[in-house]
């Protein structure tokens, strides 16, 4: 099996290409390294099975003339603006690098004859449904990001090419994705605080804001699990955790994990962190766990093992 990997240098890309590699799959990488960093994929260069290309998917006829030869049975397009705080304050980011992307993966599947694709999506394609249990199938989805738009548009895109194209895709709706090598987030970015001021943290938002976070080797586990074998027509899946972490307790596992003593918080207040944040929200994980997955960490666990990751 020969597998494009888009967005392969990031965060998540990175472990899925190591994953894939040790599936005895034949893997393409491709990054711009707009995200992405060079050194997580650098270690992957001398195995034959490897090939990297620097790629804007933007430029699309250069994205599908240089990959047109290589007879690519599955796309695993990971390729996106994944820092919801740097698109609020541009929308072009995430327009171009989220929509617009995936708009190029299509259309190279589409004119190299390519039938199996899997999708990241994200679970700000529901907007703020805290009141609710988040299923696969609930209704009237308002994204209230920048971020959330640009990937509920892309599903509709998928959609549609799926259709028109004959496509058998894959979707999964992440949740907070967390583990060794993260770029950017919460706890990346308490880390970041504490080096500087060891002595108070300053906290976005009143600290409640609770969410499910997945540790990245469990979703990796999910992605190969479910993509060994795609069938006709799109097939969306919610995936995390039953379980979620406030705001609070990260800052109280990161002080823990870090050996951070009697640090002051200091709240900037509200029930979110930036506009467009979600404060709260729960996945209905019937569906997944029904095709035979279940996560091996919880979301407290999560978080935990990440930190540890950074020590």
């Amino acid at each position: 099996m020969k597998a494009l990997v888009t967005g392969g240098a990031g965060f998540i890309g990175s472990h899925l290409v190591e994953r894939l590699l040790k599936e005895k799959y034949e893997v393409i990488c491709v990054d711009n390294f707009t995200l992405g960093k060079k050194e997580n994929v650098d270690k992957f260069k001398k195995n034959k099975n490897y090939k990297f290309y620097e790629i804007d998917i933007n430029d699309n006829e250069k994205f599908c003339d240089t990959l047109k030869n290589e007879k690519i049975d599955i796309v695993y397009h990971l390729a996106a603006n994944s820092d919801i705080q740097k698109g609020g304050k541009n929308p072009s980011v995430d327009y171009e690098d989220t929509f617009m992307t995936t708009r190029g993966v299509l259309e190279l599947m589409r004119r190299n004859n390519i039938k199996n694709l899997f999708f990241s999506s994200t679970s700000a394609i529901y907007g703020d449904e805290s009141s609710k249990k988040m299923s696969e199938d609930l209704g009237g989805l308002k994204p209230i990001s920048y971020y959330g738009g640009a990937k509920y548009a892309s599903e509709n895109f998928i959609s549609s090419y799926s259709y028109m194209n004959d496509f058998n895709t894959m979707i999964f709706r992440f949740p907070n994705v967390i583990g060794p090598n993260l770029t950017h987030g919460v706890i990346f970015d308490f880390v970041k605080k504490l080096k500087k001021n060891p002595h108070e943290l300053e906290i976005l938002g009143d600290g409640t804001q609770t969410k499910p976070y997945i540790y990245v080797p469990d979703l990796i586990d999910c992605i190969i699990f479910m993509t060994k074998k795609i069938d006709k027509g799109v097939h969306i899946y919610n995936v995390g955790v039953e379980t979620a972490t406030s705001v609070t307790k990260i800052a109280d596992i990161v002080c823990e994990e870090l050996g951070y003593k009697d640090v002051k918080y200091k709240y900037t207040g509200g029930n979110v962190g930036w506009k467009g944040d979600v404060p709260k929200f729960q996945y209905d994980l019937t569906k997944i766990h029904k095709a035979g997955w279940t996560a091996n960490y919880t979301s407290d666990e999560a978080v935990r093992e990440t930190v540890r990751s950074i020590k």
